[in-house]
């Protein structure tokens, strides 16, 4: 069964296309639907949560092409920042300006350099459309990020397109970046194995109570 996942970055759907090949998935993005001639709709993502910019996404998405999509949206937060420089869900927007990767590592490093090294938790939320009567949200305690500390001094060796404060990030007790850990370790701030119980939950929703046979 093929699902949207809908997003444009490549990064987060290299990272879940394997997780969801476990459940009989087969995950695609929305440049294959654009490969196709299909219009990508732009989406105004105004929520104030990641719940909502969920809900916002995968809606659109569902009603664009019809398809069971999914959208994912995460928010960042410190203990020991500011509320007015929270960035919440707005990772990658600060001032009104959309920021690249490099330009991302600029503005958190410089975060670090008045407040010392960030202590920080991502809050994640997935929207689910089956159909307009089937749809499944989620974000709890299992699609959060355990807590970690960012430094200003990105990973000398390793840096991966889309996820440029991953570079930045350091486990909490030992101090060590998340890049130098074994995989299992990087599981728990990628939070996938989350989203693989949302699925599993929604799968045996739609076949016990809605009568939906669930064709993997």
């Amino acid at each position: 069964m093929k699902i949207l996942f809908g997003t444009g970055n490549r990064a987060k759907l290299s990272v879940l296309k394997p997780k969801l090949e476990m459940l009989g998935v087969e995950l695609i993005g929305l440049w294959d639907l654009q490969a196709e001639g299909k219009a990508i709709p732009k989406v105004i993502e105004d929520g104030s949560t990641p719940l909502e910019n969920a809900r916002q996404k995968a809606m659109a998405y569902y009603e664009a092409f019809q398809i069971p999509v999914f959208s994912c949206d995460s928010g960042l937060y410190f203990d020991n920042v500011p509320s007015e420089l929270q960035p919440g869900v707005h990772v990658r927007t600060v001032n009104g300006k959309y920021l690249s990767d490099s330009e991302m590592v600029e503005h958190y490093a410089g975060l670090v350099h008045r407040f010392g090294v960030l202590q920080a938790k991502y809050k994640n939320a997935i929207c689910f459309v089956w159909d307009r009567d089937h749809v499944f949200e989620a974000m709890d305690d299992t699609l959060e990020s355990e807590a970690f500390l960012i430094t200003d001094q990105p990973h000398s060796a390793i840096r991966k397109q889309g996820f440029p404060i991953d570079s930045m990030s350091l486990e909490c007790n030992t101090k060590r970046y998340y890049y130098d850990l074994p995989e299992v370790e990087l599981e728990r701030l990628a939070v996938t194995e989350g989203i693989l119980a949302f699925f599993q939950q929604v799968f045996t929703s739609l076949e016990e109570n809605a009568n939906i046979k669930v064709i993997l």
